[in-house]
């Protein structure tokens, strides 16, 4: 069809290269206008009284939003800013403009695609034509060795077969240019809003934080030349991944996958590159096999649905959890007297970040300690976590949970065994839990083993200065 004008509508996708529906809408020779609609539904209070995004997450959208527009203005276009419900307000502004087509990426979870349902009806309503792009994952799906419907319920089937018999597509080009609209259409350069204008506040700067994160394409391809060819750092990954103190021990592209401000296609194209022209080993393999996860659990949501929300996930399990509000707060707040536990989730306050190691601690403890609901879990990890996905995010805690892709029953971390694994000196305890900084080496994971004569000669009383454990700790 040949179109005169197109939309181009952007959402977890926040680049200008390989993005599909850009390149294609540019190809067609149509005027095309870059848009971005904020959602107040995003926003919004949660059942449980946080933001649906918080600080961390919303000053990322908004520096990636930003980026965007500059990238776009250097291509000789803009980037169209509206508030509201996009199925209105995106729908309202084509027939507006007398665009004929609105182009846009596919998600794949429940609220995503009800949003999309929705803006296709009401395009159509009005005779404008919508095309949708699959370019979320590594592996494109209509490449996949099987249908979605019989995605294997195991990650190493999905894994070993996608390596066998599919391949990766190769990269779209940035535009060279954008064919905008004169300024009688589109007279108007909407003012990018401020966390004030969604009830937030300016993080403020966290010295102790793994990086500062800075939002948008051009910060995302930056940290993919520092850390694969300035500092590096790929050739060691698989050794270091499981770090949990500053910014090298793991790639950190997380947080620009999350809002596609870079692509998955992207960085395994350098991987491959970085393979051909410095080094290829099991660190170079095991980037890839990271994204792999990543493809593994937004195919699993594609495949179930709203299931992955729900308290039983895919197993269907019954609902057999405790909603402690008072619990669950000292969780959050880092306050359950585990100082391995404590030191992540005051990281994750602060920061907005928390290493994968430190994830996978918090929610067993949370889950299999505790025993509270891991919903409750997950709400908050999607509020406050810079690099926050929505599949990665429920795939994984339906997975701690034990209601998720999973051939094992027990997802139980022995925190104290992990502790002495990846924190045998106690440093990060110490960078985090200031208060008990002056007890010497691993028994700052242990300090109810210290004498009180020990602590007060530390300055430390349990209760007082720390909390008492909420649970009684299994030896290391």
């Amino acid at each position: 069809m040949n179109f005169k004008r197109i939309i181009v509508w952007f959402r977890n996708d926040l680049r200008t290269q390989d993005q599909e529906a850009l390149f294609k809408a540019c190809q067609t020779g149509a005027e095309v206008i870059p848009v971005y609609c904020f959602d107040p539904r995003h926003f919004e209070p949660t059942v449980l009284g946080f933001p649906k995004t918080d600080k961390f997450r919303a000053k990322f959208l908004l520096e990636s939003i930003s980026d965007l527009r500059k990238n776009f203005k250097e291509l000789g276009g803009n980037l169209v800013l509206l508030r509201g419900k996009p199925e209105v307000e995106v729908v309202t502004l084509a027939e507006r403009i007398a665009a004929d087509a609105i182009f846009f990426s596919e998600e794949v979870t429940a609220e995503e695609r009800n949003v999309d349902k929705s803006l296709e009806k009401a395009a159509w309503a009005k005779g404008i034509a919508t095309e949708s792009f699959w370019q979320s994952t590594l592996y494109h799906i209509d490449d996949l060795p099987f249908p979605v419907a019989q995605i294997p319920e195991v990650f190493t089937q999905f894994r070993k077969s996608v390596e066998k018999m599919a391949s990766v597509r190769s990269t779209f080009p940035q535009p060279t240019s954008i064919n905008f609209p004169t300024k009688d259409l589109i007279p108007l350069e909407v003012t990018l809003p401020d966390l004030t204008t969604y009830g937030l506040e300016e993080p403020e700067a966290e010295q102790r934080s793994v990086m500062q994160f800075e939002g948008g394409e051009s910060a995302g391809l930056r940290r993919i030349q520092t850390y694969f060819w300035e500092e590096d750092r790929l050739k060691v990954y698989k050794e270091t991944r499981n770090g949990l103190i500053g910014a090298d021990y793991s790639s950190k592209f997380s947080a620009w996958l999350s809002l596609g401000c870079i692509s998955p296609r992207t960085i395994y194209e350098e991987v491959k590159r970085y393979e051909r022209e410095r080094k290829k080993n099991q660190s170079t393999y095991w980037l890839v096999f990271e994204l792999i996860w990543r493809d593994y659990f937004r195919f699993i949501c594609k495949k179930h649905g709203s299931q992955v929300f729900h308290i039983g996930g895919i197993k269907h399990q019954e609902d057999s959890w405790r909603r402690d509000r008072v619990d669950f707060q000292r969780w959050c707040e880092g306050q359950t007297g585990v100082p391995f536990v404590d030191a992540n989730m005051r990281e994750l306050k602060n920061s907005g970040f928390m290493s994968n190691r430190g994830r996978q601690n918090v929610a067993s403890f949370l889950v299999n300690d505790l025993g509270i609901d891991w919903t409750w879990g997950a709400s908050y990890f999607e509020s406050i976590l810079v690099d926050y996905d929505v599949c990665s995010n429920w795939g994984n805690w339906m997975y701690v949970g034990g209601v998720g892709n999973d051939p094992r029953e027990n997802r139980y971390f022995n925190i104290l065994r992990q502790g002495k694994n990846y924190d045998k000196n106690g440093d990060y305890v110490r960078l985090w839990i200031p208060e008990l900084a002056m007890i010497q080496g691993f028994d700052i994971h242990q300090p109810w083993d210290l004498s009180m004569s020990e602590l007060q000669k530390l300055g430390i009383e349990l209760d007082k200065t720390y909390p008492q454990a909420m649970i009684e700790m299994e030896s290391n």
